[in-house]
């Protein structure tokens, strides 16, 4: 089972969780977010159940700092959920959505 922990985000985290609100949902940036609370899971476990559950691949990752890994996962019908995998062991949730699109790089010429 999911089990749900609050935890202090970074300003950036949070800032980012305001502004997907209002993206996701259509509603002003001061509305409720779609993950109303952080889920949180030991990595292997969170790695498992999006792997089974959603059917969700590893599509990315990029290191935001010495402790902490952003993974993008997504799923066959590109919905997609940001996880930042923590050094201690703990995986979490911070922001899922929907129709990701991959973006060709553009030559600059």
């Amino acid at each position: 089972m999911w089990r749900s922990v609050s935890i202090p985000l970074p300003a950036f985290a949070a800032a980012c969780l305001a502004a997907l609100s209002g993206i996701l949902c259509g509603l002003p940036a001061a509305a409720t977010s779609p993950i109303a609370e952080v889920i949180c899971e030991p990595s292997p476990r969170m790695t498992q159940r999006l792997k089974r559950q959603q059917g969700a691949t590893l599509a990315s990752t990029g290191l935001r700092s010495p402790d902490e890994v952003l993974e993008l996962w997504l799923d066959p019908r590109d919905n997609w959920t940001m996880v930042i995998a923590y050094a201690s062991g703990t995986s979490c949730i911070v922001a899922m959505g929907a129709h990701w699109s991959r973006m060709q790089p553009q030559d600059p010429a």
